[in-house]
């Protein structure tokens, strides 16, 4: 069998189309269609067994499918396994979610499942050709759903484990954006001062005739030198993060440093540690409990981990476990989890309940993860206080430091 589909989403201009026309049982039916030509909405009508008599572009509504957002995928499960639970069939599910969906991108890749759907392909089918959207976790629990008739009860998994992964990563995003925008405020802060405000007590302070006290002296040098090459620190900056970005994409080898760099920070990398650990735990045991195979539940969580480090060291797992050791021994064997979490997977695989010590762990650290970042939270406003009242008081002082003493002479 083919492989799926890939095509570039961002490439795709989408329109909204106005039609009318039949039914199957003679009936004039009319409404609208995100689609990005005539000939796909004649399809995707054609598929649900209309026959079109007349079809207008109306305006353009977006190019691609690159605004879909993963809480728009999660809803889309949610509602799909509602409607499955209610007793629709899969296509006239797809049909009611997709009219109810007010964002044009996603209602056009709705349709598109559905005219997928309709012409034979089976919902894992349909989705793997979006593999932008729809990740292999995803695409394997649907897979297994339609295999074992719990198409719905495999929607909801998916829906609380995308809204469980994403809670997880938005408070990791936190973690990780509150220092940086602290730092990048002070550094702004303290580069206005000495570009814009020293610049005018220097020119003050050359009337003086007296020397000026040392801290002035070295504001002043400062100043100048920010003057002089502060676009050169800037370029310095946007060019360093573009070129992590650029090789971290191009070499493996370099994201795998990256990524093992991520973990050395303190706190920060404990909280990204945490955050691995819990995004693993609970994908393995949703897949687990699904039916999947323990090695292609493995390579999923691999594919979910996030980090490089984490990922080369599921594949380690995988291979290990393939050879037939137990998931316990394999995990253990790379020295990168817990021991915590080594025997919790150990009294699972012994008590046959894998699945479920798995969302206990999964549950450990992802509340392990919010004490984390509430304690950063709590920790690092005072740091900001400090940080930004030393920055800016430093320099306020030492541009005053010589009208004090010019009033102590006088």
């Amino acid at each position: 069998m083919a492989g799926p589909t890939r095509f570039n989403n961002r490439d795709i201009k989408l329109y909204r189309w106005r039609w009318s026309g039949k039914n199957s049982r003679g009936q004039r039916v009319k409404g609208q269609l995100v689609a990005g030509s005539r000939a796909e909405v004649e399809k995707l009508l054609g598929g649900q067994r209309i026959l079109p008599s007349s079809i207008r572009r109306r305006s353009q509504v977006g190019r691609g499918l690159g605004s879909i957002k993963s809480r728009d995928i999660t809803l889309f499960a949610r509602q799909m396994a509602t409607m499955i639970r209610a007793g629709l069939p899969v296509l006239q599910a797809f049909q009611v979610v997709a009219e109810g969906i007010s964002k044009p991108a996603m209602s056009a890749l709705v349709q598109r499942l559905l005219n997928d759907v309709a012409a034979g392909s089976t919902f894992a089918e349909a989705l793997a050709k979006h593999p932008r959207q729809f990740d292999s976790l995803f695409i394997s629990l649907v897979a297994a759903g339609e295999q074992s008739g719990t198409l719905d009860r495999m929607l909801e998994r998916v829906a609380f484990y995308k809204e469980k992964t994403d809670s997880i990563v938005g408070r990791v995003k936190k973690a990780l954006w509150y220092p940086s925008a602290v730092i990048l405020i002070g550094m702004s802060v303290t580069a206005l001062l000495l570009i814009k405000v020293v610049p005018q007590f220097e020119s003050m302070f050359a009337g003086f005739g007296a020397e000026l006290p040392a801290l002035t002296q070295f504001t002043i040098r400062l100043s100048e030198l920010a003057q002089a090459h502060w676009w050169h620190a800037v370029l310095g900056l946007v060019g360093t993060v573009l070129g992590i970005r650029f090789g971290a994409r191009r070499s493996s080898a370099f994201a795998y440093l990256m990524h093992s760099l991520l973990l050395r920070i303190p706190v920060i990398g404990n909280i990204v540690l945490k955050a691995i650990l819990a995004r693993y735990a609970r994908t393995l045991s949703i897949t687990f409990a699904a039916g999947v195979p323990l090695i292609e539940a493995l390579e999923t969580s691999a594919g979910s981990a996030g980090n490089r480090v984490y990922e080369r060291a599921l594949q380690q797992v995988r291979t290990s476990v393939a050879e037939g050791q137990q998931l316990q021994f394999a995990m253990r064997m790379t020295d990168r989890f817990p021991a915590l979490m080594v025997q919790m997977v150990g009294i699972g695989e012994e008590a046959g309940s894998l699945d479920t010590m798995l969302e206990r762990v999964a549950n450990y650290y992802e509340e392990e993860v919010d004490n984390l970042v509430d304690g950063l939270t709590s920790l690092i406003e005072p740091f900001i206080i400090v940080l930004l009242g030393s920055l800016v008081g430093g320099l306020v002082l030492s541009m005053y430091l010589p009208i004090f003493e010019l009033g102590t002479v006088l």
